[in-house]
């Protein structure tokens, strides 16, 4: 008999197959909380369920849980990055950052990636598989498990492209904001994405009110298609007209991810051709010291480019941040920890 994977099951579902086995929606309820409220690792935790529904849902649901194989905590900022085992043996990241504000988990959405982005870790050994809801949600139980402590918001931007697994991403997020779970508010949820132009547009008609982040990393077709292979399938104008679209239907302001790599993106001319790209949106550019990773030759821009970059953002009357480092200590690189336990091993 094949097991159905009931932690990716919404609860409309959920009443579905409990209602199969002969039980009444409110078991499906109790059964749902546990799963998402309480975090439960197994059916026999679910003490208000009786013995014989439990037997049931052993024989007919399989339970995901994925197992810490490592973690590693920065000393400098408490950023706490995890390896994570699945099921089938594979291994993912996700990371655990702390802020006044609240703790941020930034979790994957698939084993590898196929994006190909060449200053990027998680490309290195192309992609393996999608995730499933359940082994994207157990990133955020897991850590709250290990740490005790209430995570507030999800940023999906860790290993994988979130559109190249758009189903079990849309699922996803339906269940991490449901009520009867996390109740973490779409608001709080930023998706991080390199630029699939239908998938954007698929997504702003969702309801969502998640924020939107796009990797974009050079303000001209033919520079960011040197760095991401997937810009040339989809070129800027049709990206950025995908993101006008997204806010006017979703109003949620923009984020431009824009990874500084030295004497590639990281010119002046470069800052001035990107404040034209975004000038006049609602919008926030991120620039990052790009991670260097050992396999690629990337440098990260001096200090003092990367704020003579941002200087020449302002004076255009761009918002504009200088990502924080954190957990620098650790290995930050998105990637990094996986592709050295597989070398290792």
């Amino acid at each position: 008999m094949i097991q159905k994977d009931i932690k990716s099951m919404e609860l409309a579902r959920v009443k579905e197959e409990i209602g199969q086995l002969g039980e009444k929606p409110f078991r499906a309820v109790q059964i749902y909380e546990w799963l998402h409220k309480k975090l439960c690792g197994s059916f026999d935790e679910m003490t208000n369920i009786s013995r014989s529904l439990r037997e049931k849902c052993k024989e007919s649901f399989s339970l995901c849980t994925l197992h810490a194989v490592e973690c590693l905590e920065s000393e400098e900022d408490g950023t706490c990055k995890f390896l994570f085992r699945l099921p089938d043996g594979n291994v993912i990241e996700s990371v655990l950052m702390r802020y006044r504000h609240g703790n941020s988990v930034c979790i994957s959405s698939q084993v590898g990636c196929r994006m190909g982005c060449r200053f990027c870790a998680s490309t290195l050994s192309g992609l393996v598989r999608n995730l499933m809801p359940s082994e994207m949600l157990e990133q955020v139980y897991q850590i709250q498990k290990i740490t005790g402590e209430r995570v507030s918001n999800i940023v999906v931007m860790g290993m994988g492209e979130p559109f190249d697994n758009y189903d079990n991403l849309v699922t996803f997020l339906r269940m991490v904001s449901d009520g009867n779970g996390l109740n973490i508010s779409g608001r709080n949820v930023t998706v991080s994405t390199c630029g699939i132009t239908p998938r954007i547009r698929q997504f702003a008609e969702e309801g969502f009110t998640a924020n939107l982040a796009l990797s974009l990393h050079a303000p001209k077709d033919a520079d960011r298609e040197g760095l991401m292979p997937v810009a040339r399938m989809y070129p800027l104008a049709q990206v950025m007209e995908a993101l006008d679209d997204y806010y006017k239907i979703t109003k949620r302001r923009l984020t431009f991810e824009y990874s500084l790599i030295a004497g590639v993106n990281d010119s002046a001319g470069q800052a001035g051709e990107l404040a034209r790209l975004v000038k006049g949106k609602n919008c926030l550019v991120n620039l990052i010291p790009v991670n260097e990773v050992r396999e690629r030759d990337f440098k990260r821009s001096d200090p003092r480019n990367i704020q003579n970059f941002k200087n020449i953002l302002e004076k255009n009357g761009i918002n504009v941040t200088i990502r924080r480092e954190m957990g620098s200590d650790i290995n930050a690189a998105c990637g990094q920890l996986r592709k050295s336990y597989m070398d290792g091993r």
